[in-house]
């Protein structure tokens, strides 16, 4: 039997939760395709696909491999996608989304370069603090920062990794002190992002170590660039992504504290529809932002440690 077949069969079932849906997504019988994931897992050598009178569902080794097996297809669709796109000349319009923050530091100055590459095409770039619908709205691509799209029509490319750091002006740390410990945050001002999962709750890392620590904002928001404009001011200490405030921190502009611990990381992603043929302009701007991406050398500079104070 086709592996590739009973691999796509599998993720199917997996997303669809039914045999009888993965069939006809597939355009097999029924009992063509209870035979593919019968043989996938008897070369697999594992039960993958647990079933009883009401409903299918993965076992925990199931749901490892449909988590490979769907990035896998994803790279399988990209590599065709590659190959079909580079026959025709990118053109249109291109509707591109992120947050105004994304958006200012890493879209707005790559814009000359990508038109001067691409003159036929045009560029129209959404700029939203939230998670805007991909197709209700027609967008082509979005940049976001969480690790998976729950819409299976959705396939995302990772573009990078990039830590949360604490940090506030000089001015501010001259007045108020540089916080030593955790404990040492509930004496400050603090500058938070509300968009942020669970804004008011700082869980921290350093090595064998986990602490949550709850914090209240001097100031909150729901836009990146006045979290930074009010830490630049001297304000507070705020809570953000290296990807935005590490020019600042190289500037000296903004101070890292506490910059011993670690919050949780952002995983930025492109996502955009999953299409049975990308369009040139499409394919166009996620290889340009992946290599841009790469040629800056961001996740390093984003996952690096700036000092311990």
């Amino acid at each position: 039997m086709d592996r590739w077949t009973e691999i796509e069969l599998f993720v199917q079932v997996a997303e669809t939760g039914s045999m009888s849906r993965a069939a006809e997504a597939l355009n097999l019988s029924n009992a063509s395709a209870s035979r593919h994931l019968a043989a996938l897992e008897e070369r697999l050598g594992v039960r993958l696909v647990e079933r009883n009178t009401r409903r299918l569902y993965l076992t925990e080794t199931g749901q490892e491999f449909f988590q490979r097996a769907k990035a896998i297809l994803g790279d399988l669709r990209d590599a065709e996608s590659t190959v079909n796109a580079a026959a025709f000349n990118p053109t249109g319009v291109l509707r591109v989304t992120s947050s105004l923050s994304f958006a200012m530091h890493h879209i707005a100055p790559l814009l000359r370069a990508f038109t001067d590459r691409y003159p036929n095409v045009k560029v129209h770039v959404e700029a939203a603090n939230r998670y805007l619908d991909i197709i209700d709205n027609n967008i082509d691509v979005a940049i976001r920062t969480r690790e998976y799209e729950p819409d299976s029509n959705i396939t995302i490319r990772r573009l990078g990794e990039t830590r949360r750091i604490l940090a506030a002006a000089p001015g501010y740390l001259a007045r108020h002190g540089f916080p030593r410990t955790l404990d040492d945050l509930q004496n400050h001002k603090l500058l938070i992002y509300v968009h942020a999962n669970n804004p008011h709750e700082l869980r921290f890392t350093r090595g064998d170590e986990h602490r949550s620590v709850s914090v209240q904002g001097l100031l909150e928001t729901n836009d990146g660039q006045i979290v930074r404009a009010a830490a630049l001011d001297g304000m507070g200490i705020l809570v953000q992504p290296s990807y935005i405030v590490y020019d600042d921190v190289v500037a000296g502009r903004l101070v890292p504290v506490l910059d011993d611990w670690d919050l949780p990381h952002l995983t930025i992603n492109l996502a955009y529809p999953s299409r049975k043929h990308l369009s040139a302009k499409v394919r166009a701007f996620i290889d340009f932002m992946a290599g841009h991406f790469e040629k800056m050398d961001y996740e390093r500079k984003w996952t690096g440690r700036f000092s311990v104070y």
